[in-house]
């Protein structure tokens, strides 16, 4: 027999009867029944009983083992009585009984439970990650990941790509975060840069013949954390191919994550085509250029209605150069008391309130004030039918901008009673953020958000170029090697109005996949880094790889980066992405379990010639 085991802890079932065995694995949990003791015995497969009585030869030992101890037990299997048989493991109709144990590694005094579902302090978690894994969520989300990544592989190989690995150590380059820097002992004064992205390793590959290139790859870039975001480290599926539009990419990568989100989805809903919206109608419907198309509601511009109306905050705020009103209709949020809540959240997002409107069946106040009756005579008229109720707007924002506008306004949003519309103002970029919030908060707590769906969208048409306000400094807005739409004609207009073939896949409200088709030629680039206020000589400077390679016969190309880590999160149903990441940092930055970032010795500064200057 094997030193270990000769069956896992989810191989024994009825037909074992009578069968002696070994098992080994951890003790998931004791249960002393009178003098009769029962151990559930588990490993990475599952869980298996095991029964010992005084009876047995090794009955004291077993008397002393503890949770998480690892042991190897020899025994025999046993059917148990069929009114403690449990289906709801593959082993529930067996026990063993135990016939010999050998202690493989006893344990202290657990720091957190395996056994159970309670909860405990992140940093508790972290620090004892190895006990945190053993929990039954833990290794199902990670089994989860594996299985997710080995289905992607074989994805892209069934697609013609071949998988490539790009360097780790390599040099800086400005991609939209900060560089982990390595000193290099060799060249004193000198860094390396782990690589944020494979980016233009990728597109040097291109450059090299290789039509079509996928790899897991990781990349490291210093970033400020967020629940759906690693402050350090993160994977993501990186692909490149030459001679394609933006089209033939989404075409390559939609078929990929559909059959990920369907196989490995849960049986919900997985969308089969998705919308392309641009990104400037992605800020106005949604607030986000990661929309969440889960919820039907779309924010719409209603300036004209209260340009001049009574309503003097919204009317003067129109006065101002770059301003609108936008709307967020709220279709069965037409009660005061929601319509409180929501505003309520606007001033704890830092804003002084929501303006709103509802609409309810008209009450006998407003048929009495409307025909100058009693309204007591009104409510007669209402109950026998002489006067039809219809509806009304109600609100603050309705009595100040009175009855014909309010009507423009529903009829605009198409509500009805019942509905209500949520307004805010301003130049767009102060407000969007807070607004796609509220749009997602609305949907959420009116019931309108389809939770039982995987809704993707692309979003397209990025501008390559923002504008300062203060310094009226034209600079990169999204991604510099992007192609400009237009070409090098695009280039010689106004900056604000160039588009790149860029593009983001936003599924859920997360940002799921970036890419772009590349500019692949070196005059266009010096054009565009141009307009940024880079010189040639600074772009061959900081991308000189790049640049060279491209004089050199280089492919229209293009592709795009799917994010490992937050896709295994959509599908283990996670809200922080710590949740599916085997040995994740803190929130600061901190592996709070192998005790980094740590201080260097004195002999490894000496190496490198570097000195520490302590922080003041």
């Amino acid at each position: 027999m094997h030193a270990y085991r000769s069956h896992s802890c989810a191989d024994l079932n009825i037909s074992n009867k009578g069968d002696t065995v070994r098992l080994s694995g951890w003790v998931h949990r004791v249960r002393d029944h009178g003098g009769v003791l029962f151990i559930d015995l588990r490993d990475h497969y599952g869980i298996t009983q095991l029964l010992c009585d005084p009876d047995s030869p090794v009955f004291s030992e077993v008397e002393k083992v503890r949770s998480e101890w690892c042991i190897r037990i020899d025994g025999e299997v046993k059917a148990r009585d069929e009114s403690l048989i449990n289906a709801k493991i593959p082993t529930g109709e067996i026990e063993v009984f135990i016939r010999d144990l050998e202690v493989l590694g006893s344990a202290g005094e657990l720091p957190l439970m395996v056994f159970g579902d309670q909860e405990y302090p992140e940093e508790t978690r972290l620090r004892y990650r190895y006990l945190d894994l053993r929990r039954e969520k833990m290794q199902e989300n990670m089994k989860l990941r594996s299985d997710v990544v080995a289905s992607i592989r074989k994805r892209m190989w069934d697609q013609d790509f071949r998988e490539f690995q790009t360097p780790i150590i390599t040099a800086s380059s400005p991609e939209g975060a900060r560089d982990f820097l390595v000193p290099s002992r060799l060249h004193p004064g000198k860094f390396y840069a782990l690589p944020q992205a494979p980016q233009q390793f990728k597109q040097l590959l291109m450059v090299s013949g290789f039509d079509k290139y996928f790899q897991i790859a990781p990349c490291f870039r210093d970033e400020d954390p967020r629940a759906d975001r690693s402050p350090t480290d993160f994977y993501q599926l990186d692909m490149e191919m030459s001679f394609v539009t933006q089209q033939d990419v989404f075409d390559t990568i939609q078929p990929v994550l559909i059959g990920i989100f369907e196989e490995f989805g849960g049986g919900k809903k997985v969308d089969q085509t998705w919308e392309q919206i641009s990104y400037k109608d992605a800020a106005l419907w949604y607030g986000s250029d990661k929309p969440d198309l889960r919820n039907p509601i779309k924010m719409q511009v209603v300036s004209e209605h209260f340009a001049h109306s009574g309503f003097a905050i919204f009317a003067k705020l129109l006065e101002q150069e770059g301003t609108e009103i936008r709307a967020i209709p709220a279709p069965t949020g037409g009660s005061r008391k929601f319509c409180d809540r929501m505003n309520a959240f606007a001033q704890k997002e830092g804003l002084p309130g929501m303006g709103y409107i509802f609409w309810r069946e008209k009450t006998a106040d407003a048929v009495a004030q409307e025909l100058g009756i009693t309204v007591k005579e009104a409510q007669a008229k209402l109950k026998s039918g002489e006067v039809e109720g219809g509806m009304e707007a109600a609100g603050p924002l309705a009595k100040n901008i009175g009855p014909e506008r309010t009507e423009a306004i529903r009829q605009q949003l198409g509500l009805d009673v019942g509905d209500a519309a949520f307004f805010l103002g301003g130049k767009p970029k102060a407000f969007e953020g807070v607004a796609g919030r509220a749009r997602n908060v609305i949907g959420d707590e009116l019931g309108l958000t389809d939770k039982d769906r995987f809704a993707f969208a692309w979003v397209v048409d990025f501008p390559i170029y923002e504008k300062d306000e203060e310094t009226g400094k034209i600079d990169f807005e999204h991604n510099p090697f992007s192609m400009p739409q237009g070409g090098m004609e695009a280039l010689e207009g106004d900056p604000l109005k160039v588009l790149g073939y860029q593009y983001d896949l936003a599924c859920n409200g997360y940002e799921l996949v970036s890419g772009a088709i590349r500019n692949h030629k070196p005059e266009i680039m010096f054009k565009a880094f141009e307009i940024a206020g880079y010189g040639e000589d600074e772009v061959r400077k900081r991308f000189g790889g790049m640049v060279n390679a491209f004089q050199y016969g280089a492919p229209p190309h293009g592709g795009c980066a799917a994010g490992i880590d937050r896709i295994v999160m959509l599908l283990a149903e996670e809200q922080n992405i710590r949740e599916v990441i085997l040995f994740p940092m803190n929130q600061r930055a901190e592996d709070l379990m192998m005790n980094a970032p740590s201080d260097p010795t004195s002999d490894q500064l000496m190496e490198l010639g570097l000195r520490v200057i302590p922080q003041e």
